[in-house]
């Protein structure tokens, strides 16, 4: 039966899985990356390092036994829109500058200014916020000029991969579409959507779909890697657009929680609403979109939590053989709901949706001495609780239905914080069991562009549903508090527009 390779270049590790059709799961292998913030709001890393994770991953499915010339396609995932920049040579010019980072507020402000907001959104899609790939180019013209005169290719993360794995170059249709170049009724990059970045027109590459056959495996790279040359490569696939495939979002109404370095709320819709609290992409199953929220932090919030106030209790569960994120669970699990009144913003990194704010700041609230450390937990789990929140009352706001919620990724493990967000939505959570991530979205993209598999559906058969969250009534009142208090406090510290 045909095997296929899906990539996943993610944000703390790039990912492969091997898979074999229909449903078998041959192997995943991981290596970790470098996250670099040289100053504040910054937040880089470097694509050679994500080329050198794919070698080494490969490298170790074949050291598994694995025939590298056997894999019949390959799909390639990642965070989007990360920016890469190649000079005419084809050498980088700089790190890259991801999706999470915020340091274009000043640029986010110049653009709102010079154009129609309004127009942009209803023809763009999305609207003008620090996610824009124009934005970061235009802090570059301005901060980097020497770097910016180079550039001669603008891309993303997987276009990078794709690239690197067949010489051929694209953008993906949800980089270029989050990006803000798509012109969304036209489906197309549109020219003067391109000059907004002030670079020339010939530096953006084509736009590919998704599922469409980009190019084949080229001789350097089956020499880098093993693969068999004139493997076919596909155009690829937004991360949390993969991953929601492989959660089975295919239903209008149906829901996906991502809890990764980031948390993301994604609704699968059967029509286009652009609203600018909100981004909108494009689903991997041709004719739907999928509106979704993407908050700048989650699991990596709670990962400064922990490297920085992981010692005392926390500290010693380690050395008894309990991870801390799982002893400071439990302090939180033996805290009433609202964390005895401490509230927390979690935008370590400014916040992206709904509120689109790079200058804002984390905040913990509330503090007094009677207070320990499970408050403290508590409240952080709790505050994407409430930001989730946030998202589907604007999501429900613009006209989408939230029907059914599903849950997946590395923090979904968490039982407390499940309960938690369940509490707060006062709505059942299903969770899954063998979603491994995004990288099985890409595997299976590159199975339908290759016409290896046959129905988009099918990937059901690697994933199967764990046990559902049902939420405790009882903790309905506090919540609502809680989630009152959560609003207030962004608008009464924070300059700017606040009322989203």
């Amino acid at each position: 039966m045909a095997c296929v390779l899906g990539l996943d270049i993610g944000t703390t590790s790039t990912i492969g899985i091997l898979i074999r059709l229909p449903g078998e799961v041959m192997g995943i292998v991981s290596r970790p990356m470098t996250l670099s913030a040289p100053h504040a709001g910054w937040a880089e890393e470097d694509p050679r390092q994500w080329w050198t994770n794919v070698c080494a991953i490969l490298a170790e499915f074949r050291d598994r036994g694995v025939d590298l010339e056997s894999i019949d396609a390959i799909g390639v995932t990642g965070m989007l829109p990360a920016v890469v920049l190649l000079d005419r040579d084809g050498e980088l010019i700089r790190p890259s500058i991801q999706q999470s980072d915020a340091r274009c507020g000043a640029e986010v402000r110049d653009l709102a200014s010079e154009i129609d907001g309004d127009d942009f959104v209803r023809r763009a899609g999305n609207g003008i916020n620090q996610q824009l790939v124009i934005c970061k180019l235009r802090w570059l013209e301005k901060h980097e000029p020497e770097a910016f005169a180079r550039i001669a290719t603008v891309f993303g993360s997987y276009d990078y991969i794709n690239w690197r794995l067949t010489g051929e170059r694209a953008v993906e249709q949800n980089w270029a579409l989050e990006g803000g170049f798509v012109d969304l009724a036209k489906d197309a990059v549109a020219d003067d959507l391109v000059a907004l970045a002030h670079i020339p027109r010939d530096a953006l590459p084509p736009k590919s779909k998704s599922h469409a056959v980009l190019g084949k495996v080229s001789a350097q790279a089956a020499a880098d890697t093993g693969l068999k040359a004139g493997t076919p490569v596909v155009g690829g696939a937004a991360d949390l657009i993969a991953s929601a495939l492989a959660a089975g979002l295919t239903r209008r109404g149906d829901t996906l929680l991502k809890f990764g370095g980031s948390v993301d709320v994604l609704v699968a819709a059967d029509r286009a609403e652009p609203d600018p609290r909100m981004y909108l992409d494009y689903h991997l199953v041709p004719g739907l979109f999928v509106p979704n929220g993407c908050m700048a932090t989650g699991g990596s919030g709670l990962n400064w939590f922990v490297g920085t106030f992981g010692g005392g209790e926390a500290g010693a569960a380690a050395d008894a053989g309990i991870t801390i994120h799982a002893r400071l669970d439990a302090l939180a699990a033996d805290l009433p709901a609202g964390a005895d009144g401490v509230t927390v913003l979690p935008y370590f990194l400014g916040e992206k949706t709904p509120i689109h704010d790079p200058a804002a700041r984390a905040v913990f609230s509330g503090i007094s001495f009677s207070h320990g450390l499970g408050h403290m937990w508590r409240a952080l789990l709790e505050s994407y609780g409430y930001a989730i929140a946030h998202h589907v009352e604007v999501l429900n706001d613009i006209g989408h239905a939230t029907d059914t919620y599903i849950a997946c990724d590395g923090g979904s493990k968490s039982v407390v914080w499940m309960q938690i967000v369940s509490d707060i939505l006062q709505r059942p959570i299903q969770l899954l069991e063998g979603h491994p991530g995004s990288c099985l979205g890409a595997a299976w993209t590159a199975a339908m562009g290759t016409a290896l598999a046959g129905e988009w559906s099918d990937i059901s058969r690697f994933v199967s549903n764990g046990p559902r969250i049902e939420p405790n009534p009882e903790n309905a009142a506090v919540y609502a508090e809680g989630y009152r208090r959560y609003r207030d406090l962004y608008p009464r510290l924070f300059a700017g527009e606040a009322g989203q």
